[in-house]
């Protein structure tokens, strides 16, 4: 007798089943794909097009070759008395303030982060509900008594003001975003450096801050982006003074209704590029640490 082959249906139905999961893998990646950038990409298709072919052909999205232009940058990049709206300015006055808080909370955040993990001191096991208390105050009830405080101080309309702010905005939560990267730290390392003769502040800087590298650039970076795009802040304290503008404030004056489209799309795209230049930077460092404190553990 001849053997009869036979296919068992529990492995074709696996098989197809296995084939519908990855269709519909695929399928949900690409509509993800499409939903997060694609109006990102249609952004910076529209700012390379002349308002012209815009205007005429509205419905064609990919410019041809010949036609790419990239004066609607330069006019929303150039000085007002250019003809442009500035925004390289308020570009660079964002850049100050927020490399300006990313210092100072960091110093601050990565001191007070280490105090609160490893050194004794009252009330050190309700600092961390401090912490998120502070940050869950809402922006908008403390704008007032800042307001008034900074005015008679002298701090209103400058920089160094809105850096303050921010610090008191952001340190809060790096505190706490620090202190949880802290406590990984083995304490054993730390009191072996400190039994060699290593003071407290070389523990700090020569072990503390490398195991913890990974935690600290992250929190520089949550801290970059809350100084670069805050705008209820920045309103209240450089509205009369044009000059020390942010970019948050020069972009907003785009949304003119006489300002063509294409013009507000570059100055959108050139707000956004230093963000994820700073995020892809940073992004390198995070994986370089990790992979060090993978080859050290």
């Amino acid at each position: 007798m001849s053997a009869v082959r036979t296919h068992p249906r529990g492995s074709t139905r696996h098989r197809v089943e296995r084939r519908v999961l990855g269709v519909l893998k695929w399928a949900t990646i690409a509509v993800t794909v499409l939903a997060c950038a694609g109006p990102l990409v249609y952004g910076i298709l529209l700012s390379l097009r002349p308002l012209t072919e815009v205007i005429n052909n509205p419905l064609d999205i990919f410019p041809a070759p010949s036609e790419m232009d990239f004066s609607s940058y330069t006019t929303a990049l150039r000085p007002e008395e250019d003809g442009g709206h500035g925004l390289a300015r308020f570009m660079g006055n964002s850049a100050v303030v927020a490399l300006g808080t990313v210092a100072l909370a960091t110093v601050c955040s990565v001191l007070g982060a280490y105090a609160a993990v490893r050194l004794r001191f009252f009330g050190r096991d309700s600092v961390n509900a401090l912490f998120l208390m502070v940050y869950l105050f809402p922006g908008i009830v403390l704008a007032v008594p800042l307001f008034v405080m900074f005015s008679r101080i002298g701090l209103r309309g400058e920089l160094i003001g809105l850096v303050i702010i921010y610090l008191a905005q952001t340190v809060p939560v790096s505190l706490f975003m620090l202190r949880n990267y802290f406590l990984a730290v083995p304490a054993g390392v730390e009191e072996a450096a400190m039994t060699d003769g290593c003071t407290r502040m070389q523990v700090i800087w020569r072990i503390v801050l490398p195991m913890a590298l990974p935690g600290i650039i992250s929190t520089g970076l949550y801290v970059f982006m809350i100084a670069w795009n805050e705008y209820l802040y920045a309103l209240l304290f450089l509205v009369d003074k044009r000059d020390r503008w942010t970019a948050s404030l020069g972009i907003a004056q785009l949304s003119d209704f006489a300002v063509p489209p294409t013009v507000l799309m570059a100055g959108s795209i050139a707000l956004t590029l230093p963000v994820v230049v700073v995020f892809v930077l940073t992004q390198r460092s995070l994986l370089s640490g990790l992979t060090a404190g993978a080859e050290k553990g």
